[in-house]
């Protein structure tokens, strides 16, 4: 199989996840096309997080398989599908804060540019050239993002909003083909939340596939292709911005007024 023929980049199957005789999450099945931006939604505790957990390997399903690109990746390990081109961000910033804005990015370039501890250690020339192309890279990724005027800034200095974008920049550093943003917009303001929603759509516009947890409605209407509405851990709807904007239970389990 070529890898990229699929149409679908990732694929949740049957997947249940119990934490003792909690069941966080009941068979939600989905499918994200390559090159689409795709939203999760759902109420607190509806099994957003938990499920991109499972996605990016924190830890396997109860039951069922996720695979990306047409192969299973359930018993893989974080690295491993990190590797394979899925990287994420996480809901609570986390940041290497005493480094700078350029090292934070360029430990995300780490995947993509290996190099043995013999050659790192002794500091050889092989070693002096990777990290060059990693810091080269890195910098690619911070003009692209918008701080390229933080390169020596330590990470903990930045306001909440560029730290935000320093750590979709990190993820990028790992050229991921999904990437998985867990509440991007959360704690923005107006001005912030518009930034962050340019860049997923300038990230998408690069060719890479989105998938999105967020609870601001505004963001998810206005960039997503398609959206997954998630409740007590089982999926109730799946549609277009507006097919989800118009369905009761929808309306009823989670938008509300916002509808």
């Amino acid at each position: 199989m070529n890898d990229t023929t699929v149409e679908n980049i990732l694929e949740v199957q049957g997947v249940v996840m119990a934490f003792g005789g909690l069941m966080a999450l009941f068979k939600p099945d989905f499918k994200v096309k390559r090159g689409t931006i795709k939203a999760i939604i759902g109420p607190n505790g509806a099994g957003k997080t938990t499920l991109f957990n499972i996605i990016t390997g924190f830890f396997p399903p109860t039951e069922g398989t996720v695979r990306f690109k047409g192969r299973s990746i359930k018993k893989l390990k974080t690295h491993e599908i990190a590797s394979r081109g899925i990287s994420r961000t996480f809901q609570t910033i986390e940041l290497f804060g005493n480094m700078t804005v350029l090292e934070n990015v360029m430990l995300g370039c780490h995947t993509r540019v290996p190099t043995s501890f013999m050659v790192s250690g002794l500091r050889l020339p092989g070693a002096k050239r990777k990290e060059e192309e990693m810091r080269e890279r890195a910098v690619k990724i911070l003009k692209f993002i918008g701080l390229a005027d933080k390169f020596e800034e330590p990470a903990d200095n930045l306001p909440l909003g560029e730290q935000k974008m320093l750590e979709i920049g990190r993820a990028l550093a790992t050229e991921p083909e999904l990437i998985c943003l867990d509440e991007p917009a959360a704690g923005l303001n107006e001005t912030e939340t518009y930034v962050a929603s340019s860049l997923i759509k300038a990230i998408n516009a690069k060719g890479i596939t989105v998938l999105l947890v967020e609870h601001d409605m505004k963001v998810i209407m206005n960039i997503s292709d398609e959206i997954v509405v998630l409740n007590y851990g089982q999926k109730i709807a799946e549609g277009t911005p507006e097919a989800i904007r118009d369905n009761p239970k929808v309306i009823e389990a989670y938008l509300g007024s916002e509808a």
